[in-house]
C-alpha cells in the first residue's frame, strides 16, 4: 500500500493548470450568456420564453401544494433559530413528503421534479426556514444524488439513489482548513489498497456533514505506474470506521445548519464507490455545480418575495409626518428596488432553470451569473428591508414579540443571506470563473500569443488564427439592431412601457462590452488574468445585461398569457432603468478607477507601513493559529455525528 500524500506544494501556475484541466473545454451547445459576452445579443435563444411540459407542471404544482401545507404547519422557523437545530420531526416530515428525492428519478423512488419546480420548492422551503432550504439544497444540488445521476454507474444508482430519495441525507466534502477555491492544494489522500481506497485527511465546512448518512468526498489519489492519480470523487458511508465529526460549526446566520469538521483516519472505501475515473473529481464537481448553483439564487428569490411582503405591509402601516412611510420618496425608492429586483431575480432563475430542463443550451455561464447576481442583489434587498424597518429591523423577532409587536425576523434574514456571497464560490471567485468562460473564445484563438511557454512556431500559428478570427468578429461589433429604432418592436405593445428600448440598450451594451474586453486583452495580454478589478466589472456588466434580458422576456411571457402582464411590464421597465444606471457606472469604472492606487495601498498594509493606523484599540480576538492544524492522523475529539431516523 502506497503511503499517504504529503501536503501538496504548488505554484500559482500549477494551481491554474489544475483549475483549467477541470473545466469543460468544449461548447457543444449554444449559450446566450457566452454570446452576450462576445457582443452577440441572441434573443432567439431565450425568446419566446421556454415553458415546462404540461405533465411536469402538473406534478410540480401538486408537490408545491403539499410542501406549502407542510411549511405552514411542520416548519417552525423561530424554533430552529432559537434552538440552532432543525428538529428531527421536521426532517422526518420532509422525508415522508419525498423532499429528499425531489430531483431523483421516479424509478429510484424520487419525485422526478424538473429544475424549475425543484427551485420553486427550495424557494418556498427556504422562506419558511433558510436552514431547511440549505439542508435540502446541499443534499440534492451538490450532495451525492447529482454527481451520481450524471457520472455514476448503473449499479451505484441502483444501490444509493433509493436511499437518498427517502431516508438518507448526503453531504459534499471538498473544502479543507487550508484549501478553499484552490483545489490544487487538496491534501486529503485516497490510497489504493486492493479492492479499496484508504482515505486520510480533514474536511471543513461540511454542510449536512453532522447528520449525513452518505458523503461525496474529494480526495487525491497518488500517481503510480498504473494510474495517473489526481483528485477523485468517492461515495463514503458516514458511519464508516475512522470517520469523526469533530465539531459542529456555528455561524453568524443559518443557525440550524448542520455544518462541521470531519476527519478521516484510515477510512476504507470500496473501489466500487468511486465516481468516475481517477483524476475526474474536480470536473465532476464543477459539472455538478452547473445546475447545482441555481438552488442558491432560487432561495434568494424566496427571500426577496418575503422582503417585499414585509416592506409593503410595514410601509403602509407605519406613518411619519402625516403619511405612510412608503409614500416618502426616500423609502419608496427602496421599495421600488426590492420589487423590481425580486421580479428580475425570479426571471433569471426561472429562465435558467427552464433552459437546464430543456438541455438545448449550455448554461454554465447562466447558472454562474444567476448565483453571483442572486447572492449580491439578495443581500442588498435584505439590507434595504432592515433600513426600511429602522430600529425594528435591527431588533430580534423574539424581542419584538416580548414587547407586544409582530415578530418580524428582518435582522435574521440579513444574517442568513450574508453567506450566499460566499457559499458555492465567493463573489470574487465567481468573477474569475465567469470571466474565464467569457474570454474562452479569445483564449482559444489568441491564447498562444500571450502564453510565455509557447514556442515561436506556435506563436506564429496562433497569430494567423487570431488575425482570421478578429477580421471576421470585430466589424460585427460596430453596428447592430440596438441602433435601429424599430428593433424588438414586439416588446412595446400598446399601453405598456417600451421594453424594446431596453433590449436595444442591451444589444448596444453587449457590443460595447465585447469591444472593451478585446481592448483590454490587447493592452494587457498575458497580464490580463491579474486585472481582477477589471474582470469583475466586465462580469458584473454581463450579469446586469442578462438580468435585463430575462426580465423583459418574462414580462412578455406574462403579458402574452394574460397573467399580470401590465404590472410585469412596469416592474421589468423599472428594473431595466435601475440596471442601466449601474451598467453605465460600471462601464465608466472599467477605465476610471483606483485599481493601481489600491495595489500600492495594499502593499503598504501587508508590509506593515500603515501599522501605526491600528493604534488606539484593543483586539478582542483570542489566541490560536489562523488556520487549524489538519495533519492526518487519528482523532482525539468526541464524535458529534448524529443520524436522524
Amino acid at each position: 500500500m502506497t503511503a499517504p500524500l504529503d501536503k501538496p506544494r504548488v505554484t500559482e501556475r500549477e494551481a491554474r493548470q489544475v483549475a483549467e484541466a477541470a473545466r469543460e473545454q468544449d461548447w457543444r451547445k449554444p449559450s446566450f450568456a457566452k454570446e452576450l459576452f462576445l457582443g452577440r445579443f441572441r434573443l432567439d435563444l431565450i425568446h419566446p420564453h421556454p415553458l415546462p411540459d404540461a405533465e411536469d407542471a402538473r406534478r410540480g404544482e401538486a408537490f408545491l401544494a403539499k410542501l406549502r401545507a407542510f411549511c405552514e404547519t411542520g416548519i417552525d422557523g423561530a424554533r430552529i433559530e432559537r434552538e440552532a437545530r432543525i428538529p428531527d420531526e421536521t426532517v422526518n416530515g420532509l422525508k415522508e413528503l419525498g423532499a429528499l428525492g425531489m430531483k431523483i428519478d421516479t424509478r429510484y423512488g424520487g419525485l422526478g421534479l424538473t429544475q424549475v419546480y425543484y427551485n420553486r420548492a427550495l424557494s418556498l422551503a427556504g422562506s419558511a426556514s433558510p436552514a431547511v432550504g440549505a439542508l435540502l439544497s446541499a443534499h440534492q444540488s451538490i450532495g451525492v444524488p447529482q454527481p451520481l445521476k450524471q457520472f455514476g454507474t448503473q449499479e451505484q444508482k441502483d444501490t444509493f439513489l433509493p436511499r437518498l430519495a427517502r431516508t438518507d441525507i448526503s453531504a459534499f466534502l471538498l473544502t479543507e482548513p487550508d484549501v478553499g477555491s484552490d483545489p490544487a492544494r487538496l491534501a486529503t489522500s485516497a490510497v489504493r489498497d486492493g479492492d479499496s481506497y484508504v482515505l486520510d485527511g480533514v474536511k471543513l465546512w461540511t454542510t449536512n456533514g453532522v447528520v449525513a448518512d452518505l458523503l461525496v468526498v474529494m480526495a487525491r489519489v497518488p500517481r503510480t505506474e498504473e494510474s495517473k492519480g489526481g483528485i477523485t470523487a468517492f461515495i463514503v458511508e458516514a458511519d464508516s470506521p475512522g470517520i469523526t465529526v469533530e465539531n459542529r460549526n456555528a455561524f453568524m446566520g443559518l443557525r440550524g445548519l448542520e455544518n462541521g469538521v470531519t476527519r478521516f483516519h484510515q477510512v476504507r472505501v470500496p473501489a466500487a464507490n468511486r465516481i468516475g475515473p481517477e483524476g475526474a473529481g474536480l470536473k465532476i464537481a464543477l459539472t455538478t455545480l452547473n445546475t447545482g448553483r441555481l438552488s442558491l439564487p432560487a432561495m434568494c428569490v424566496g427571500a426577496g418575495k418575503w422582503c417585499l411582503k414585509i416592506a409593503r405591509e410595514w410601509s403602509s402601516e407605519r406613518e411619519q409626518w402625516g403619511r405612510p412611510v412608503g409614500r416618502h420618496e426616500a423609502v419608496g425608492a427602496k421599495i421600488s428596488f426590492i420589487a423590481a429586483t425580486t421580479f428580475a431575480l425570479e426571471a433569471v432563475v426561472d429562465l435558467s432553470s427552464q433552459m437546464a430542463d430543456e438541455d438545448r443550451n449550455d448554461i454554465r455561464i447562466e447558472a454562474a451569473l444567476a448565483k453571483l447576481y442572486g447572492s449580491e442583489m439578495g443581500w442588498l434587498i435584505a439590507d434595504e428591508l432592515v433600513q426600511i424597518r429602522g430600529g425594528r429591523g435591527f431588533e430580534t423577532a423574539d424581542s419584538l414579540a416580548a414587547r407586544g409587536e409582530r415578530p418580524v425576523p428582518a435582522e435574521q434574514m440579513l444574517r442568513d443571506m450574508r453567506i450566499n456571497r460566499i457559499f458555492e464560490g465567493s463573489t470574487e471567485i465567481m468573477h474569475l470563473l465567469i470571466a474565464r468562460e467569457a474570454v474562452d473564445a479569445h483564449l482559444s484563438v489568441a491564447g498562444g500569443l500571450i502564453d510565455p511557454d509557447t514556442t515561436l512556431t506556435d506563436k506564429a500559428k496562433a497569430g494567423a488564427q487570431a488575425t482570421a478570427f478578429y477580421a471576421r468578429w470585430l466589424p460585427k461589433l460596430v453596428a447592430g439592431p440596438g441602433q435601429l429604432p424599430g428593433s424588438y418592436a414586439a416588446f412595446h405593445p400598446y399601453g405598456h412601457p417600451d421594453l424594446s428600448a431596453q433590449l436595444r440598450y442591451v444589444e448596444r451594451s453587449a457590443r460595447k462590452l465585447a469591444r472593451s474586453t478585446f481592448y483590454a486583452m490587447s493592452r494587457w495580454q498575458g497580464k490580463m488574468e491579474t486585472k481582477q478589478g477589471f474582470l469583475g466589472r466586465i462580469v458584473d456588466i454581463g450579469a446586469e445585461l442578462f438580468a435585463m434580458s430575462a426580465a423583459c422576456v418574462r414580462a412578455e411571457l406574462l403579458r402574452s398569457s394574460d397573467d399580470h402582464g401590465r404590472e410585469a411590464y412596469q416592474l421589468a421597465d423599472a428594473f431595466c432603468q435601475q440596471a442601466r444606471i449601474r451598467v453605465d457606472e460600471l462601464f465608466g469604472r472599467l477605465w476610471a478607477n483606483t485599481d493601481e492606487l489600491d495595489r500600492k495601498v495594499v502593499s503598504g498594509v501587508l508590509s506593515g507601513t500603515y501599522e501605526w493606523l491600528e493604534q488606539g484599540i484593543v483586539d478582542p480576538s483570542g489566541e490560536g493559529p489562523w488556520i487549524a492544524d489538519a495533519a492526518p492522523g487519528p482523532s482525539s475529539a468526541a464524535d458529534v455525528h448524529r443520524r436522524i431516523r
